[in-house]
């Protein structure tokens, strides 16, 4: 198992969701073996880093035209991906999305791991249908599975400029740039 790490410069809200777009067809397209557990995404940065931006664009890739708005105050909110809504394609190279569920946890209040555990979030990182996008993974990163994707966000030169680090561990991964 390999590391990956990928360092973008983004100028925009659009470019940041771009790279959520190509994570998440990465996602779909190297998931060619049954997995026993969810796909999990730590999202890490600062406030107005781009968490959000780029989970609204990751869920947004998935078909889900819901608006997505950080759940801060909820904790955490679940998307149904219905088999309408999933990507397919007739391009043998782009599997199609066997994914049913994105969740999306903002931690942000979380103080304890306890908090989150009792929400059942063990249960939902063990699901292999569930993607699971976490800001602010402080609390809980010790149960997080070794394969966790972590996205680092940080503040750039300019006002709209976003630093965006991906690290992945993947078996035969074939991130493209």
């Amino acid at each position: 198992m390999g590391l990956i790490i990928i360092h973008m410069l983004t100028k925009s809200k659009a470019q940041t969701q771009k790279i959520a777009i190509r994570l998440a067809k990465n996602i779909i397209a190297n998931r060619h073996e049954p997995s026993r557990m969810a796909v999990v995404i730590a999202l890490i940065g600062d406030l107005g880093s781009g968490k959000t931006v780029f989970t609204q664009g990751f869920i947004r890739s998935l078909g889900i035209k819901t608006h997505a708005p950080s759940p801060t105050f909820l904790i955490y909110r679940k998307y149904k991906i219905f088999s309408d809504q999933r990507p397919t394609t007739n391009d043998q190279r782009q599997p199609k999305n066997e994914f049913k569920n994105v969740f999306h946890f903002d931690l942000y209040r979380i103080q304890k791991p306890k908090e989150i555990i009792d929400l059942d979030f063990k249960k939902i990182i063990k699901n292999p249908e569930n993607i699971v996008l976490i800001e602010w993974p402080k609390a809980i990163m010790k149960y997080l599975p070794k394969d966790t994707i972590c996205v680092e966000f940080e503040h750039g030169k300019r006002a709209n400029e976003r630093a965006v680090n991906v690290k992945c561990k993947y078996q035969k991964s074939k991130f493209k740039k």
